[in-house]
């Protein structure tokens, strides 16, 4: 696996990757995990060759948020990787990010403004910025994200659709499915910040999902259903609920009750020390 951390060398890299077939982009922060591994078999499964970037990018962490304690375990990431059979990893450092001077932001209106968005101000920014420049560094066929970051996913789709980022001249999105622990529990970095205890408690997150989508298919109000997963979560030692909705799958607006067209209930809540986010797909 050859390791890169300027343009230069990455282009040329990624050039000659081509000329063999497809080349598939899996963006990551590091700290990998099964979760991420899966997406580079997906990958490896659609393209000739993988590109991993690992880049803990600063413009998506907000004032009061772990930037500085993100674990950033980079030789055994490397290990993983290498095992894949992953061709390329970019690992760029913030001065070959964002040089100095840098003064350009990408904002998606719209998919980012809720959920996520109205909790963490200007994370969205950062995500799009970031993953702009990675499809214009690298040019891949195709790019795989997770769908446990639903909404960062729509984010990434709308402003491909929107910048005209359409294959070949950037990339397919391809939306993989979430991995989970044996108890249901997204797969997530930030589960390492969890006390055992907090650990076990948390598992009752994608339990009282399901048993609200279950309540909304037997035709309890939505209102209801939420206010339901709400207070299992806090009776499970959960500390606060940033938020539970029912929202349509595209375009991510609020729904008051359960129509036709595919929906998700996203949910994010905190334990410890960990802000924990999961969605699940209602009624499809």
């Amino acid at each position: 696996m050859q390791i890169v951390n300027r343009i230069d060398p990455l282009r040329d890299a990624v050039e000659r990757l081509r000329e063999q077939g497809k080349v598939a982009l899996v963006p990551t922060m590091g700290a990998l995990h099964e979760g991420h591994l899966t997406l580079v078999r997906e990958a490896r499964r659609r393209a000739a060759h993988v590109v991993v970037s690992i880049f803990v990018n600063p413009r998506q962490f907000g004032a009061n948020e772990d930037l500085s304690s993100y674990p950033r375990p980079f030789e055994r990431d490397c290990e993983l990787l290498a095992g894949e059979g992953v061709s390329l990893l970019w690992n760029p450092d913030a001065a070959a990010m964002y040089p100095q001077g840098y003064a350009t932001n990408v904002s998606v209106s719209g998919v980012s403004e809720g959920l996520c968005g109205a909790a963490r101000p200007g994370h969205f920014d950062g995500v799009a910025t970031v993953v702009c420049k990675l499809f214009n560094q690298m040019r891949p066929d195709l790019a795989l994200f997770g769908e446990k970051d639903w909404q960062q996913l729509a984010v990434i789709r709308r402003m491909a659709r929107d910048l005209d980022l359409s294959r070949p001249l950037a990339a397919d999105i391809i939306g993989v499915p979430t991995v989970r622990e044996a108890d249901g529990l997204a797969m997530s970095s930030r589960n390492a910040y969890l006390t055992a205890g907090e650990r076990a408690a948390a598992a009752a997150l994608p339990r009282a999902m399901q048993d609200a989508i279950a309540a909304i298919g037997a035709g309890e109000p939505v209102s209801r259903a939420l206010d339901g997963l709400k207070s299992a979560l806090i009776a499970a030692g959960f500390a606060a609920v940033d938020y539970a909705e029912l929202c349509d799958a595209d375009s991510l607006a609020p729904l008051a009750e359960r129509g036709n067209a595919p929906a998700r209930l996203l949910v994010a809540a905190r334990i410890g020390k960990a802000r924990l986010i999961d969605n699940m797909a209602v009624g499809e």
